[in-house]
């Protein structure tokens, strides 16, 4: 061909002519469309001010400011973030095909992978070791855990967040810490995602004073259950959980429980689903707190002290609720109790509301803060002289992973592992030249029974007058 002729008629698209191309040009540039159409869509979305707090015009927040109409949104996002929804286009999760493939049925919600938007904040905004430790967890069907699993890890990473999260097919539990600006952000984003929306709400969030120096590091990985229970969660699911109490429910319902109690009246149990180290600094007064070191051991727990709840009201609660969750469906699936109920939110949200009520201690909480104050009360004792002492250290022996309540006194004594046979084995360790580290082999550990069989439950009842 003669260059400048017009291209003689080919035999149609695909041929490699320019003719042929044009349609598939056609078609690319429609699907960068609506790829720039999703990610428009998405950066909007993900900056919706939740339902609950809204206020007269501010349905949505962007760069310190609120809109309260569609226009005044758009013409603020194609002013000043025309480049943040280019470059989230341009990335494969803006670029998937349009969300009516994925929600065939039964197919579920599709996990938005969009990042929020930190250009507007300084970087010391989002670094600050000054701010919070978020808590929460949300019960609902992933589909594709693994994907939820790379978009919460770039999220967190995102936002300078430390901390641990588990995924799963049953939901998501996590515990973060980072700035309060990130930790707002987080909370923002959590709540746009449309896996979550309708489910998860601002007040299932709950947050101390910290930050992301109370994880040594980020930890985000899928696993069968988001509480480690050792339940398959088909064979025992959260959605056959016992009666959610708020707060102030339950603050009225353990009022009424330690006054029948005191008369030797009761026909309930305020049962502590945590671990005997975590009630030792804190629990609800009157309580039953199992002699337990795992979750896992709960199902066994309850097994061999089945007559224990037979026909009894049952009180549960844990830090944040999630082991309720599981804890109270494991103890119903038994059909022995009368009824079983449970503290919405956990610990947590009782001491927001009662800073000063029938929680006696501190709260345990597993990052490196060890335990968060509510109360003046100190109810557990150093681990050599007994003095009153409620400060958590790891033992010091390298092969053991214990918490131990020691005091400073006999901290500077040297007494600063769990037992005398670690305090032993740690002179072994520290003098053998390979460093070899092996966890668990605690003395402590091998005399603790697996699950303890309550036979009287009088001393529970007596804790509670103290």
């Amino acid at each position: 061909m003669v260059p400048g002729e017009a291209a003689p008629p080919g035999p149609g698209p695909g041929s490699g002519s320019p003719a042929g191309s044009a349609a598939p040009e056609a078609a690319a540039r429609k699907q960068r469309a609506l790829a720039r159409r999703k990610a428009f869509s998405l950066f909007v979305k993900g900056k919706e001010v939740p339902p609950a707090a809204r206020c007269p015009g501010a349905r949505w927040r962007c760069c310190r400011q609120a809109f309260g109409e569609l226009p005044g949104i758009h013409r603020h996002v194609a002013l000043h973030h025309g480049g943040d929804i280019g470059r989230a286009a341009a990335t494969p999760a803006a670029a998937e095909e349009s969300p009516a493939r994925h929600h065939g049925p039964g197919s579920g919600p599709e996990i938005c992978c969009a990042l929020p938007d930190t250009s507007r904040f300084r970087q010391d905004e989002l670094s600050s070791k000054v701010g919070e430790v978020l808590l929460y967890y949300c019960y609902c069907e992933v589909k594709d855990p693994e994907k939820l699993c790379a978009w919460q890890r770039a999220l967190c990473q995102h936002l300078h967040l430390t901390g641990k999260v588990r995924v799963a097919s049953e939901g998501i539990n996590g515990t973060v810490g980072g700035s309060k600006v990130a930790v707002r952000l987080y909370i923002e984003v959590m709540l746009s995602q449309p896996l979550f929306k309708d489910i998860l709400c601002q007040e299932d969030f709950k947050s101390s004073a910290g930050g992301a120096h109370c994880f040594p590091d980020l930890r985000v990985g899928v696993f069968k259950e988001i509480v480690p229970m050792g339940i398959d969660p088909k064979i025992v699911s959260y959605k056959e959980t016992g009666i959610h109490l708020s707060p102030r429910e339950f603050h009225r319902e353990v009022e009424q429980y330690l006054s029948q109690a005191s008369q030797g009246q009761s026909d309930t149990i305020l049962l502590d689903c945590r671990n005997f180290y975590e009630s030792k600094i804190g629990h609800f007064q009157g309580c039953l707190a199992p002699d337990i070191r795992k979750f896992s051991y709960f199902p066994s727990y309850v097994d061999e002290n089945l007559e224990l709840f037979r026909d009894k009201r049952v009180l549960m609660y844990c830090t944040g609720g999630i082991r309720c969750e599981r804890g109270s469906a494991y103890l119903r699936s038994k059909a022995v109790c009368r009824e079983v109920y449970q503290l919405k939110g956990g610990i947590h949200k009782y001491l927001e509301e009662f800073p000063d009520g029938f929680y006696r201690g501190k709260l345990f909480v597993f990052d490196d803060r060890y335990a968060i104050c509510s109360n003046e009360d100190i109810i557990s004792a150093c681990r050599y002289c007994g003095t009153l002492w409620d400060q958590y250290k790891l033992c010091s022996s390298q092969h053991c992973r214990q918490l131990v309540l020691t005091c400073p006194s006999c901290r500077s004594k040297g007494l600063t592992a769990c037992c005398p046979v670690c305090q032993e084995k740690e002179l072994m360790v520290t003098s053998r030249a390979s460093g070899q580290t092996l966890k668990e082999e605690c003395e402590c550990t091998r005399r603790r029974p697996r699950v303890p069989i309550e036979r009287v439950l009088q001393r529970t009842l007596d804790a509670g007058k103290d």
